[in-house]
């Protein structure tokens, strides 16, 4: 399938189709110059053959015709060599000399001709090809046909052998010519195809992380550079629209964070009641939303460093640190299981961090009061968050991840922003998360990192 979409294979495909055609339209062309030629140089020499006969030929006063060819035509034309043969015929059409054994003119006579007529014909059985002409001409004021003919097929004759020979050497230079030459085209175009090339790679460092990336134009053709500059306006559309929209998300997160804090100092001002803890449940869970939102603009834009190292448990402590307060509100726990020492990987620990603090606070949103959430840190390069919650579906364990998916629509707590952050931050350290059933209980989710 990928050969087939190939524009170099499919020229290779033409370029081979079209040396065939060439080969086959060459050799036919050339035959039939060829042939041509030969034929003109027949007819020539059987028009000096003609003027021959006519100069030897005479009509004495006496009467009658005498003909006195030379020793060495006599013997050319004789029966025993066989090769050439003569006629001579009146006006009236009866035979006056003739080399045949049964003095039969060669070929038939057209009275209204006119100049040297050619003659091709086979012998009876089709076993010999003659080529032949005729020529009327006045002799002493007495009109004449003079005919000759020469056996194609005689064993002297060697002309069309040195067609067919020509033809076939011809066949074995003309196809490696043809196929050089397509060699030399594909050279060619690979060369011509040079700048596409170097724009397909530069499109492939094209990102939402690096927008700022465009086709080169340098030695585009000039076919192809109108698409080039049209994808590159596309792009810079694409850029302002990204840009856009990360900036609204920020600003209208920054513009929140400060009416959130107000209004959780006013709650805290109230009386203690049941209205007032689910107040300050809802704010948050708004916060929350807040938070997630300026992470998921930062990391549109965030790149990790291939130098910078994180220690896992050093960020799985810091989170446990800071979500046990909230876990304590709400009458839950949080644990922190497996290795005291660090374990270490190539990432960044701010990134990791914010993906470990949304698996935890997800835990927390699903599991029950009295429980604990277990955070483990594994010498594997992996952390697994366990929650004692409903657990997830196998059916959404792909949805989740999306962005603003949530299980139930009318459920309350977060907009479906956390495992998606999740998500983005593990696959920008090229790593890999996977939900699991816990033993017993709720859900497992689990982050691994490459060893390098």
């Amino acid at each position: 399938m990928a050969l087939r979409k190939s524009v170099l294979s499919r020229i290779v495909a033409l370029h081979v189709v079209a040396v065939i055609v060439a080969a086959v339209l060459l050799r036919s062309v050339l035959h039939w110059s060829l042939a041509s030629d030969v034929a003109k140089l027949q007819l020539s020499t059987m028009a000096a053959q003609i003027e021959m006969f006519a100069r030897c030929l005479d009509r004495p006063a006496t009467g009658g015709w005498s003909l006195r060819l030379p020793e060495g035509t006599r013997d050319q034309y004789s029966d025993s060599y066989g090769r050439y043969r003569y006629a001579i015929i009146d006006d009236a059409g009866a035979v006056i000399f003739s080399s045949r054994p049964d003095k039969q003119p060669l070929f038939a006579i057209d009275p209204n001709a006119t100049g040297i007529v050619p003659h091709k014909a086979r012998t009876p059985g089709g076993a010999q090809t003659i080529a032949g002409a005729s020529e009327r001409k006045d002799i002493d004021g007495h009109p004449v046909w003079i005919q000759v003919s020469e056996e194609l097929s005689h064993r002297d004759v060697i002309v069309d052998d040195v067609l067919t020979d020509f033809l076939q050497q011809v066949v074995w230079i003309i196809v490696p010519v043809l196929l050089l030459l397509l060699g030399a085209d594909i050279v060619i175009f690979r060369l011509a195809m040079r700048p596409l090339h170097r724009a397909s790679d530069r499109a492939k460092h094209i990102s939402p992380t690096r927008l700022d990336v465009r086709l080169p134009t340098d030695d585009m053709p000039s076919e192809i550079l109108p698409l080039v500059e049209a994808v590159n306006r596309a792009f810079d559309r694409i850029e302002k629209g990204f840009r856009s929209q990360r900036e609204f998300a920020a600003d209208a997160a920054h513009e929140l964070r400060t009416p959130l804090a107000i209004l959780r100092t006013r709650i805290e001002t109230l009386p203690h009641s049941e209205a007032s803890h689910a107040l300050e449940r809802d704010v948050e869970n708004m916060s929350r939303v807040v938070s997630q939102l300026l992470d998921m603009t930062e990391l549109e834009t965030v790149m990790v460093d291939p130098d910078a190292v994180a220690d896992l448990h050093e960020v799985c402590v810091e989170v446990a640190e800071f979500i046990a307060p909230l876990a304590l509100r709400r009458g839950k726990g949080i644990e922190l299981i497996g290795a005291d020492e660090p374990v270490l990987i190539k990432g960044n620990a701010e990134m990791i961090r914010r993906a470990t603090r949304n698996l935890v606070e997800n835990a927390l949103h699903h599991t029950p009061e009295g429980t604990a959430i277990e955070i483990i840190v594994d010498p594997d390069k992996s952390i697994s968050v366990v929650d004692n919650g409903l657990g997830v579906p196998l059916a959404d364990r792909k949805s989740v991840f999306q962005r603003f998916w949530r299980q139930s629509q009318g459920s309350a707590g977060g907009a479906g922003l956390g495992l998606s952050i999740v998500e983005k931050i593990v696959s920008a350290h090229h790593g890999n998360i996977a939900i699991e059933d816990a033993p017993g209980r709720g859900a497992k989710f689990t982050m691994r990192f490459p060893d390098s």
